[in-house]
């Protein structure tokens, strides 16, 4: 098992593919060439579209996907491992998957994942998201075996129900991906937290690359690419400025030391109800 050191790439996506790749392809290079060997980038990678219409008449199908050449292409050449955060898929008529791929030394895709929990919400500011509108939800919790151990996929809102991740700790998980594209009133009151809250209960390394700034149909996304220690600790954090790179390493035997600490992974009992109790 070698060192681990990731290097998590934030973004400021635009509404076309071409710009994001490029931009992530030169980032990629910096983190490589700092020391990464599992490179990470958000949610959105390569697109996000100035509204639903903008992104749908951009998604491409799988086997044609630029951005996902692009990563299995760097993956090989410098022999490394890397995550697609997400790229939009498209499966069906109206709709593509927010689909997230992890891709191995050889270029080769060894797990992906789509978006299970779908940002469907109305924030006090007045933005308004529909993404099961664009999106198919996904319906399987995945864990892809790297040689640091089991890594548990999820995507952004995922985050908020922390089920998922403690069923993929369960599973072997002691490393959780959650890139991520996070508005700004939601960023600022609860980004920090749920990460921290994730690692902490699940006693797992959290890593959160994100994307920042002002983006096409004007939305704005918090960045401060994350990465959270199985104790709860923030390792490093990209800031919410602007688009980059931040790398950490990673002392794998944390994992054992917070769970041993606090083993409430083997706690679980089984209760009755909820009985709703009337006064």
């Amino acid at each position: 098992m070698s060192k681990l050191i990731v290097g998590l790439i934030q973004v400021n996506a635009r509404n076309e593919m071409a710009p994001n790749i490029s931009f992530i392809e030169e980032q990629a290079r910096k983190a490589l060439a700092a020391g990464a060997n599992f490179v990470m980038t958000p949610e959105n990678s390569t697109l996000l579209g100035a509204n639903h219409e903008d992104t749908l008449s951009k998604v491409v199908a799988e086997e044609h996907h630029p951005g996902l050449m692009s990563a299995k292409g760097l993956a090989k050449e410098h022999g490394v491992w890397f995550l697609i955060g997400s790229i939009h898929v498209k499966v069906e008529g109206e709709r593509c998957a927010n689909r997230s791929y992890v891709i191995d030394p050889e270029g080769r895709v060894v797990a992906w994942y789509d978006k299970i929990h779908m940002f469907d919400a109305e924030l006090p500011n007045g933005e308004r998201y529909r993404e099961s509108s664009v999106f198919r939800p996904g319906e399987r919790a995945v864990v892809a075996r790297t040689p640091w151990g089991g890594l548990g996929m999820g995507i952004c809102y995922d985050m908020r129900f922390g089920h998922l991740q403690r069923a993929l700790a369960r599973a072997g998980a002691t490393l959780l991906t959650l890139p991520s594209s996070f508005t700004v009133p939601t960023g600022s009151a609860h980004w920090h937290v749920l990460l921290r809250a994730r690692a902490i209960e699940t006693g797992c390394f959290v890593f959160a690359p994100a994307q920042v700034g002002l983006h096409a149909g004007g939305r704005r996304t918090y960045g401060h690419s994350l990465v959270v220690s199985p104790w709860g600790e923030v390792l490093a954090d990209a800031g919410g400025d602007s688009p980059g790179f931040v790398t950490a390493e990673i002392d794998l035997a944390r994992v054992e030391e917070a769970r041993r600490a606090l083993p409430s992974l083997g706690h679980d009992r089984a209760f009755r109800g909820p009985e709703v109790l009337e006064s």
